[in-house]
């Protein structure tokens, strides 16, 4: 089923040793609408949704972990050469203190992923719908962390996936209008 390869989806570099900007990148790692929260949303809500769209919700679920990846590199690069006490002027001396430097699936605020994040209602329309406001609200996220750097290769990678949250976002919306062809032919879910 799988074939590893080693290598991103999309390349990750950065020109710079940036913690502050790792600690924003949090929120796209561990946060309600980053891309964890995703993957397990997608891929959990593929079990209540019908077949006629339920390749959609697992392409795009293993997509997201792909994303993950990414971010997870990122935030690795912008980090691996900090000082603690660079560390501790961006925000992460209370990571470092519990984690070290190893990726914890927290927001950039600190708060720890949990479960809440992650919806599923069983209407495949509801579901659909809800998916689709989480792309938009990762893509708005990810235009946000490009104002914010001045690193244009760490800019590079985050206009590359703010791209795919529209792709995703558009065939969510793909899907509904299918649903919603089937739903007006009286079948009922």
């Amino acid at each position: 089923m799988w074939v590893y390869e080693k290598k991103l989806q999309y390349p990750v570099r950065v020109s710079k040793c940036d913690p502050h900007m790792a600690k924003l990148l949090m929120e796209q790692y561990g946060g309600a609408d980053g891309e964890l929260a995703a993957a397990l949303r997608y891929l959990n809500q593929r079990y209540t949704i019908p077949d006629k769209v339920i390749g959609v919700l697992n392409d795009i679920g293993t997509e997201e972990f792909a994303h993950l990846e990414m971010i997870a590199t990122m935030i690795y690069k912008l980090t691996k050469d900090a000082s603690v006490e660079q560390l501790k002027a961006a925000g992460l001396g209370e990571h470092y203190a519990a984690h070290d430097r190893a990726l914890f699936y927290e927001n950039a605020g600190g708060v720890p992923f949990t479960a809440a994040y992650i919806q599923a209602k069983g209407d495949p329309i509801a579901d659909l719908y809800e998916d689709i406001a989480a792309e938009e609200k990762a893509r708005a996220t990810y235009q946000w962390l490009i104002d914010l750097t001045d690193d244009v290769d760490l800019q590079d990678s985050l206009k590359f996936l703010r791209e795919r949250e529209i792709i995703h976002s558009l065939r969510f919306r793909e899907s509904v209008e299918i649903l919603k062809g089937e739903r007006d032919r009286k079948k009922v879910f």
